[in-house]
């Protein structure tokens, strides 16, 4: 079942009337439908790797994994690593068909990644979300790095192009893999669809979390052998390695 003729109309809600912080309830007091307090207790990711935002004990460092093995993408962009209550407002959104929290944290994304390119950050001329499994898509009903594309297409004014990345095979659920199951869990498991789209292009993957950063690297290596130029990653939140805060 598709669900997604629903979203403007529950989107509608959340941005056309007196905005209420959608964490506390309490009136937010700001554009966006969250408060100043809510907004602050968000776990921002400051001190990161260059790379992959790996987050860090120190800013400006490139992990150990990266500085061994470059990955295929350029940058991951991430505003927050993944923490209370963050997690909860992404785990509403993808599992309960919260939308709302959807878009809200889109806008958030839009926003820091327009500061980023005020700063000097390249801009990409192309946005790819991460493309579902056919299984899963049918039984979520939606692809949540689809809309967050869309939302981000919309905010920042770059090209959102959803057909052009394919999932050829099922694949088990990352979640339930360790980070070298995960690469083996992802050969083969993309391909492009229209290499003349990507000729020399410098491109965006969006998704939700980036984990083990797995399949930002299959896909990534897809698309520079299909010609892309640079490929940068965009989500809302970095995992920490196993085991740290």
């Amino acid at each position: 079942m598709n669900c997604q003729p629903w979203l403007k109309a529950l989107v509608y809600k959340c941005t056309n009337i007196n905005q209420t912080c959608l964490l506390c309830d309490e009136a937010a007091g700001q554009p966006r439908p969250i408060c100043s307090a809510c907004e602050l207790t968000l776990p921002w990711l400051h001190q990161h790797c260059l790379r992959c935002a790996l987050p860090l004990a120190m800013a400006g460092l490139v992990c150990g994994q990266c500085s061994r093995r470059p990955p295929a993408f350029e940058q991951v962009i991430a505003p927050w690593h993944y923490g209370f209550p963050l997690d909860t407002l992404i785990s509403r959104f993808k599992h309960n068909s919260q939308w709302p929290l959807g878009r809200l944290l889109a806008e958030m994304l839009s926003l820091d990644l327009g500061h980023r390119f005020a700063e000097g950050l390249p801009r990409p001329a192309l946005l790819l979300p991460v493309p579902l499994a056919r299984r899963r898509l049918r039984e979520r009903g939606f692809n949540q790095a689809g809309m967050l594309a869309r939302w981000l297409a919309k905010g920042l004014g770059i090209a959102c192009h959803e057909g052009l990345l394919l999932r050829t095979r099922e694949t088990p659920a990352q979640q339930t893999l360790d980070a070298r199951a995960r690469r083996r869990n992802l050969r083969q498991a993309f391909r492009v669809l229209d290499n003349d789209a990507l000729q020399g292009r410098h491109v965006a993957l969006v998704d939700d979390v980036v984990t083990t950063g797995a399949t930002a690297q299959a896909i990534a290596k897809v698309l520079r052998q299909a010609g892309a130029s640079r490929v940068d990653v965009y989500c809302l939140a970095r995992t920490a390695k196993p085991g740290q805060a």
